[in-house]
């Protein structure tokens, strides 16, 4: 249907156009009009461009369609480079004043508890508490009923006459106790968590009747904070010095670290904790299925060492208290700005869901290798069915990296980030679990509408999260008593500034 009256009224205003150019015959005023007609035109486009965008609100993305998610590249150097060390160094030499261990008959044995980094933190511990008590050390035995069940003995996983020289300096150090002394009645001791340098010297009055004294547990025996400069860098010379892995693990390590680098230069060493003992441990099921959601809750009820077993896993997750799983792993990685290309080492143990669980990591990051994919099955077949000796490997490959990303803050996490501290403050980045869930929860629900506000928002949380020189973190406020001691940072996540020190030190 035509409109005539937009057609008439066009005629008109065409006509008097015309009369007004036919008036007025000075360039000026034509050129003035065609500039005033020309801005008139350009303001009506722009206006309903306007109303255009306005009709057709951003869309909102979603976890789940990961594959097709481009968040911001960051720049290369920004990705790689480790954070500036500014000038810091490790010191681990004894001050003037220290005194050298003196030959002793009296004899500390100790039973090491937990999984490898847990039983190499004890044992620095159990170094320093022999020579606070002026006892000799016994080479530790390990733990072989854990749920690791790895019947690996201390030479098999270290090198023990390493061990032994490097510290002849500050402990005296035996392979094996004294026959003579094998029978004789021992003080059997759970020496309490975090003792402090005073704790140790009442534990001395044990030698007025006892010749042998025997540690049950040795994971945390001192404390984080608060002890003499020359105990805690003892500490460090014994976990980053002495505690040197055996030769077969040190050699098929740096072959595992050698073949990364043939691959592609620079990788990124993930580890990624999503066991089965872990998430029935900690009552983490975020998208589990019912089915093994139940099998946690079983494993966990039917575990007599674990003392709780009524957990909220809501809360647990809410609370940071959770591992990432693989597929927020991804988009965590890929918010942060990493391409799909990048290597990626996976140091685990066996992921609960498999290789189905693995999928939605991989769906972000094809390119994951596992030491399985790196060695022969010749080479690894000296470590089979030894799990602490297989976590030594990834412990190498993970010291090694050019950036390490653990997926939760468990012994292997913390004793990594501390060693890449001590040696130079290496690109560490450590997720902000309760911040990711937040930022998760918006990205599902549509709260955040735009790709590049979520990856904004990841790195800007993660800008002092890269392992760059800071104090070690005291106890959380408001918390008395000796439950402070938990919510310390541990010694050995970040050794500073006992033993790194500035450059310009003496």
């Amino acid at each position: 249907m035509v409109n005539h009256r937009g057609s008439s009224h066009n005629h008109m205003r065409t006509a008097s156009t015309t009369k007004f150019i036919s008036r007025k015959q000075s360039p000026r005023a034509i050129a003035l009009y065609i500039f005033l007609l020309f801005a008139f035109s350009i303001f009506i486009s722009v206006f309903n461009a306007g109303n255009i965008v306005e009709d057709h609100p951003a869309p909102v993305i979603s976890i789940q369609s990961h594959p097709q998610t481009k968040f911001l590249q960051t720049a290369d150097d920004e990705l790689w480079d480790a954070p500036s060390r500014h000038g810091l160094r490790p010191c681990v030499k004894p001050t003037s004043r220290y005194k050298a261990a003196q030959g002793s008959d009296r004899y500390l044995t100790v039973k090491s508890n937990g999984g490898l980094n847990q039983m190499r933190i004890g044992i620095s511990d159990m170094v320093a508490v022999a020579h606070i008590m002026n006892a000799t050390l016994v080479i530790p035995q390990l733990d072989r009923r854990s749920f690791w069940q790895d019947s690996s003995t201390f030479s098999d996983i270290f090198d023990e006459l390493h061990f032994i020289t490097t510290l002849q300096g500050d402990v005296r150090i035996v392979r094996e106790l004294p026959k003579e002394l094998e029978l004789v009645p021992r003080a059997r001791k759970h020496f309490t968590s975090w003792s402090s340098m005073g704790y140790y010297k009442e534990m001395m009055q044990l030698w007025n009747d006892h010749q042998v004294i025997h540690v049950a547990k040795s994971d945390s025996r001192l404390a984080n904070n608060d002890l003499p400069l020359d105990i805690q860098r003892l500490r460090c010379r014994a976990l980053y010095h002495a505690l040197r892995f055996s030769p077969p693990i040190e050699s098929l390590g740096k072959k595992l670290v050698d073949r990364l680098r043939m691959r592609s230069g620079k990788y990124i060493a993930l580890h990624l904790r999503y066991e089965k003992d872990m998430l029935a441990f900690t009552a983490c099921t975020s998208g589990l299925t019912d089915a093994e959601s139940e099998e946690l809750r079983i494993m966990r009820e039917n575990t007599k060492h674990w003392k709780v077993k009524d957990i909220n896993s809501t809360e647990q997750r809410i609370g940071g208290f959770c591992p990432l799983t693989p597929k927020e792993v991804g988009v965590f990685l890929q918010a942060i700005g990493y391409p799909p290309s990048t290597l990626i080492y996976v140091a685990s143990g066996e992921i609960y869901g498999g290789d189905a669980r693995l999928s939605e990591l991989m769906s972000f990051f094809p390119n994951l290798v596992f030491k399985e994919k790196l060695a022969t099955k010749e080479e690894l077949n000296a470590f089979a069915k030894h799990a602490s000796q297989s976590a030594a490997l990834d412990y190498i490959v993970s010291l090694e990296s050019d950036v390490f990303v653990p997926s939760y803050s468990g012994n292997m996490a913390r004793a990594v980030e501390g060693h890449r501290r001590f040696l130079g403050h290496r690109k560490t980045i450590t997720p902000d679990r309760k911040g990711l869930v937040r930022l998760f929860h918006e990205l599902e629900s549509g709260q955040l509408r735009e790709t590049s506000s979520f990856s904004d928002l990841v790195q800007q949380m993660h800008k002092n999260r890269q392992g760059a020189p800071r104090k070690r973190k005291g106890p959380s406020p408001g918390i008395k008593g000796k439950a402070r001691f938990r919510t310390e940072e541990s010694f050995y996540e970040n050794p500073y500034p006992e033993c790194i020190c500035s450059s310009k030190a003496v």
